[in-house]
This record gives structure tokens, sequence and C-alpha cells, in this order.
């Protein structure tokens, strides 16, 4: 079987968030698990990939795609990695930028990227059996194949997955793009005008043979206008082809053992160098050094669907009345930054926030805290939860989405791998964090908590084969 996924970004070639951990670690997750199918991957090539990866690109030729009136040149560069070919396609117009997305174009950048990379098929040689595209700026690929190509020799016997990754970016556009720049006939107006605009989303839900999301409860979740964005109706026209499947994580990538950014390695049955980690960070960000002092941390976005207006209500009561330390990483909204600016300031001793996207300290640390906290009002799956697992640290979450499908509380029945909270206010959140914060205070009982956490199985294995068995099914 041939398969071949089109998507924006992918660790490690550009990155801005879980959808490049996903096309980084999935297709060889799938090849691992199924090593006769041929697996592919479409990417953009942006000015901001690092100079080691694109030294190591071949370039192979070259192309003119043409999108309504525009002729663009298209290069095409590819390189191998973990045994999947990655593809990435040149134009420096639309991808030499400072930033992969929030540009005053992306629309037509995106727009050249999806026909591109359907347009050059024949080129690569390779006509895939299932082509699985991922969010909206890959949207149109799923469009452009059903409306422009369906009859086309090679084309014709291609099925589409398309995955929503997060549905609140669903790439609204005003109808004025419809033929200008996304080069749709009139007779296409019907699939992708949605709500008085034009949504890219949209149309690759309604044109797709399956939707999948990134967690079971995430995509029973999306029906309900609370957490849809407006697209439930749509979603439950073709709730017929939609399922949730759990996103896993590269146990290589992050793993205690093989992190060369921590100041000491650690295993499940070798944890001394965790309290290493520990004692690193809070020298490191200026915490007083005290090993009975737990460590809780976040790493996220600083935007509302983070739970962070739980934090506002909170967050003083905790650094107040428990004896923890509190170590924020992450950038965002002016309010929240300014939140926990001045949080810092209020707790010199307890409280370190670092307003800026850095992936060494992030591994020091999900590897140095002892608690991890994702209050997330809504998260499609999350991947942190399981990342600081990998590294002991114990996770304590709004029963969310994959939140909700991956953690159970350690207070349920057989133990669980976190701490979970059900209603989502800050006194339930502080409630599971004080439980967190007295499991911690006897030792052995912690000690059994984090041995079971870094056992939970976060891989890509379970979640390749129910993908496999998707794409079998189109077949």
């Amino acid at each position: 079987m041939n398969i071949l996924f089109i998507a924006s970004e992918a660790t490690p070639f550009a990155a801005s968030g879980g959808l490049a951990d996903v096309i980084g670690s999935l297709p060889a997750a799938l090849k691992k698990a199924s090593p006769e199918d041929d697996v592919r991957v479409i990417l953009p090539l942006y000015g901001t990939m690092n100079a080691a990866w694109r030294e190591q690109l071949t370039y192979l030729t070259n192309r003119t795609v043409t999108l309504n009136w525009r002729n663009q040149y298209c290069g095409i560069f590819t390189v191998t990695y973990r045994g999947v070919v990655y593809y990435f396609l040149d134009n420096e117009y639309y991808f030499k930028r400072g930033s992969l997305y929030g540009e005053f174009d992306d629309a037509e950048r995106f727009a050249f990227f999806c026909r591109a990379a359907v347009d050059l098929l024949p080129t690569l040689g390779f006509f895939p059996d299932v082509l699985h595209a991922h969010d909206w700026q890959a949207a149109l690929s799923v469009l452009y194949l059903k409306r422009k190509y369906a009859d086309v020799e090679g084309y014709k016997d291609i099925r589409t997955v398309f995955t929503i990754h997060n549905i609140q970016y669903q790439g609204k556009y005003g109808f004025e793009l419809m033929n200008d720049v996304f080069d749709l006939l009139p007779s296409d107006f019907e699939t992708v005008e949605y709500d008085g605009c034009l949504n890219l989303l949209k149309a690759a839900v309604v044109c797709a043979d399956r939707v999948t999301t990134v967690s079971p409860t995430y995509a029973k979740e999306i029906l309900s206008p609370q957490f849809s964005y407006g697209l439930d109706p749509v979603l439950h026209a073709y709730q017929g082809k939609l399922t949730g499947i759990l996103n896993g994580i590269d146990k290589e990538l992050y793993s205690p053992s093989k992190s060369p950014e921590l100041p000491a390695s650690f295993h499940v049955n070798r944890m001394a160098g965790k309290t290493v980690c520990k004692r690193e960070l809070q020298e490191q960000l200026g915490l007083p050094v005290n090993a009975e002092t737990p460590v809780i941390a976040m790493i996220t976005r600083l935007v509302d669907s983070k739970g962070l207006d739980l934090l506002t209500l909170a967050a003083d009561t905790l650094l107040e009345e428990e004896d923890v330390q509190l170590v924020v990483l992450g950038t965002g909204d002016f309010y929240y930054e300014e939140f926990f600016r001045r949080l810092a300031l209020r707790h010199p001793d307890r409280c370190r926030v670092t307003l800026r996207f850095d992936q060494v300290l992030a591994k020091r640390i999900y590897a140095g805290a002892d608690i991890f906290l994702m209050p997330s009002r809504t998260e499609p799956c999350g991947l942190a939860q399981m990342i600081c697992s990998r590294f002991g640290t114990v996770p304590v979450v709004h029963e969310t989405g994959g939140l909700y499908d991956s953690i159970r509380d350690a207070g349920c029945e057989g133990g669980g791998n976190g701490f979970t909270f059900a209603s989502y206010n800050a006194w339930d959140m502080l409630y599971a964090l004080r439980n967190a914060l007295e499991l911690y205070r006897n030792h052995d009982a912690w000690k059994k908590l984090v041995r079971r956490v870094m056992l939970t199985d976060f891989s890509w294995d379970a979640s390749a084969q129910k993908y496999l068995e998707l794409y079998r099914e189109l077949k």
C-alpha cells in the first residue's frame, strides 16, 4: 500500500506545535508496523529550516505549477528520515519567510502548496492508495483531488483521509478568494462555503473519504457547539466517517536515558539522574535548591484554551499556602504573559517564568519537575502529558479530549497514572494539585506512582495499527 502524507510542518524540519511531532513520528511508526508499505510525506521547504538539514536535501527537479492565472516555480527536494521519504516543495516567494504561519497571504501560500502537492504526483512517480492530509493548510489537497483530478488516470483510485488536529483553526477566508486565489469553480461553492465565508476545513470534511481527529473523546466533543467552533452541524452530517485515534509520541526523541540536553540521564530502574536534573533546574532558574520542595511545571502556549484563567484565580493561593515551586515556559497572549510576570515578582522564591520557546529548557523542565500541570479547557490530544510521563513527572490534567483518554486519576481502582479533575473550575484544579502534593510527601507511594507513570505506553504502536486498519478499509 502506498501512503502519502500532506502537511504543513514536521519535526525536525519545521515545527510550531503538536502537528509537527505527529508528522515527524507517525509515518515512521507506520513504516515500522508495516514495512512492505511505502510511506512518504510532502512538506513546504521553509526558509526557517535548520542549515544542517538543508545541506542533506537532494534536489530532484522543478516544475511550473498553475494556480488560476499564476504560473509559479516549484522545486522538489528530498531526504529520507527514519526510513520515510520526505519531499520538500520549494518556492522562495511563498516559503522563505521568518515564520511558518501568520503571513498576510497564507491563503495563497497554502493553496499553492496543496495544488503543487497533488499536481506533482506524476513527476514524483508516486501515486498513493491513500492521501492523508492534515489540518486546514492541507485541506485544499483533498478538494483539488476530488474536483480537479477525479477522472485523471492514476488519480481516480486515490482514497483520502483528513485529520483535524485542532478544530479552532479552520482556514476561513472571504468569497473574493474563491476563484482568484483558490482556483475553484462556481460548482465548488456549496462545498467550501460555510457560515458566510469560505471554510477550507469544512470543504475537506465534505470531500474526504474518512475524517479523523487526534483522540476518541475529542471526536465526540467536536460534535457539540461547546467545542466545535461552529462546525458541529457539518460534523453531525458526516459523523459516519468521523473517528478519533489517540496520538502517540516518539519514545526515542523523548527518552530520559538518551537526551543529551539533560545534565544527567536516568531510567525507570535507575532514577538517581532525575534528582540531579531537579537540582540543576532549580539552580539554572535561580530557585532555592531543595530536593523536598516539589516543582510544578507548565510548558504551554499562553492562551485561554490552555486553562490559564484557572491559574489567575488559584496561583497565588497555591504559592502562599503550599511549599511548592512553579515553573512556566511559553509565550502567547499579552494578558497571560503579564500575569505570569507579576506572579513571579510577587513570589520570587516560588515562581519562575520564561517567556520564550526553548526546546532545550523544555526538556530540562520535563526531566527536572515533579508535577506537570495541564488545566486545558479543551485539548484535542495533548502531547505534553505523555512527554512528561516519559521523564517521570506526574501529570495533573483537566478531563477533556486526549487528556481524558490518556490520564487516569491515581485514586481510581487499580491505580492511575496522574491526577485529574472533571469540573472546569479553579478550586477543583487546586484540589487535584493538593492530592498530588499529599502523595508526594509519602515518598514510597510517590515512587510507585512515578514508576507507573513512566511505564505507561504512549508509543505510536497501537495508534499506527489503527491508522493502517483505517487505510485498508478504504482500499
